[in-house]
């Protein structure tokens, strides 16, 4: 099971859509990883916070970023017992979606869980 993350532009109202300028994917074991790094709403669950563009994530993944280089042993405990995700892939993880949210700050947020 993985969360499906995308930014889209050009958002079409009537079907309910738009074009797809960033996806990535990550393990849900990274869910209490993330949670520690307070993002963990920010990215599964980001209509629950009122999120809609990519320009709302920008400051809470950097914050997350920061935090999680600057002091790994607090993140790196909640690696998955099963192998399947890592301390590092978060980091890449939110990296990644980071440069796209300031690339696309206009796009829209849209996630699959």
């Amino acid at each position: 099971m993985s969360l499906d993350v995308r930014l889209e532009k050009d958002w079409c109202s009537v079907c309910d859509r738009g074009d797809v300028v960033y996806r990535d994917n990550i393990t849900h074991n990274l869910g209490k990883m993330a949670e520690e790094a307070g993002v963990y709403l920010h990215l599964w669950r980001p209509e629950e916070l009122g999120l809609v563009t990519a320009s709302q994530l920008v400051k809470p993944l950097e914050e997350a970023l920061v935090a999680m280089e600057r002091d790994p042993p607090p993140y790196i405990r909640w690696s998955p017992a099963n192998g399947w995700g890592s301390y590092a892939s978060l980091v890449l993880f939110i990296r990644d979606y980071l440069k796209a949210c300031r690339e696309y700050p206009q796009a829209r947020i849209s996630v699959s869980r």
